[in-house]
């Protein structure tokens, strides 16, 4: 199985050693590298990327709020000098943290976790027509999916949050996004995702689902309101 690779990075050299580190690993194709965000938008939005080495402090538009803005995210490798910005950056699912300088070996376990996970049969069983099956403390549950109200996810965690009870499941939202029936659910949150069927109402800038307010993120605003009312 071979992985498509974007590099963004103002600096040059920091470009040209990821370049070599990344020609090193087989099954590892460059894409393309840019200097900013703004010139990856293009490749990024009309090419499959699967991993994206991402530099934080660049001009303009910084790694972060560059994640911020995509509907759709690669695996992200941030590349840094910077520690300060680990917190934010797995709140915002990334897959690993590089700090700079950065070693080939400690470069190749990062990638190393793309791959695996890429390659790893799903631990979350396949949806049904009405259910769906998780696995949790070693049980494997079978929830209607009317039953979930909406899920909340945390780091490498997410809670089901159902009409009588809550399952702690070890998994991503990202992959549940793409697992659940899109007709009923979608994200709306970094950290949500909600059961449409099961939204009271709305004030523009959270959800009401009984007596939960879930936040919509600035990033999904346009996409939540256009469908759910």
């Amino acid at each position: 199985m071979n992985f498509n690779c974007l590099i963004i990075d103002d600096e040059q050299p920091a470009r040209a050693l990821i370049r070599t580190y990344v020609e090193k690993i087989p099954g590892l194709n460059i894409l393309g590298e840019f200097k900013n965000p703004m010139e990856a938008i293009s490749t990024i939005s009309s090419k499959r990327v699967d991993i994206l080495f991402l530099d934080i402090q660049m001009p303009g538009l910084t790694g972060l709020e560059f994640i911020r803005t995509l509907s759709h995210k690669p695996d992200i490798i941030l590349t840094t000098a910077y520690s300060e910005y680990a917190l934010e950056g797995y709140e915002l699912e990334v897959t690993d943290y590089l700090m700079k300088p950065i070693a080939f070996d400690r470069f190749l376990r990062a990638v190393n976790k793309v791959i695996q996970k890429k390659q790893a049969p799903s631990e979350t069983p396949p949806t049904t027509s009405e259910h769906f099956l998780i696995k949790s403390d070693g049980q494997t549950h079978r929830i209607a999916l009317t039953d979930i109200l909406y899920i909340e996810g945390l780091r490498e965690y997410v809670t089901f949050v159902l009409t009588d009870k809550k399952i702690i499941v070890l998994e991503s939202l990202r992959k549940l996004e793409t697992e659940l029936p899109q007709e009923a659910f979608m994200r709306v949150h970094k950290s949500f995702i909600v059961n449409s069927h099961r939204v009271d109402s709305h004030s523009g800038h959270d959800l009401t689902i009984g007596s939960k307010k879930i936040p919509i993120g600035a990033s999904y605003r346009d996409e939540v309101l256009n469908k759910l009312f």
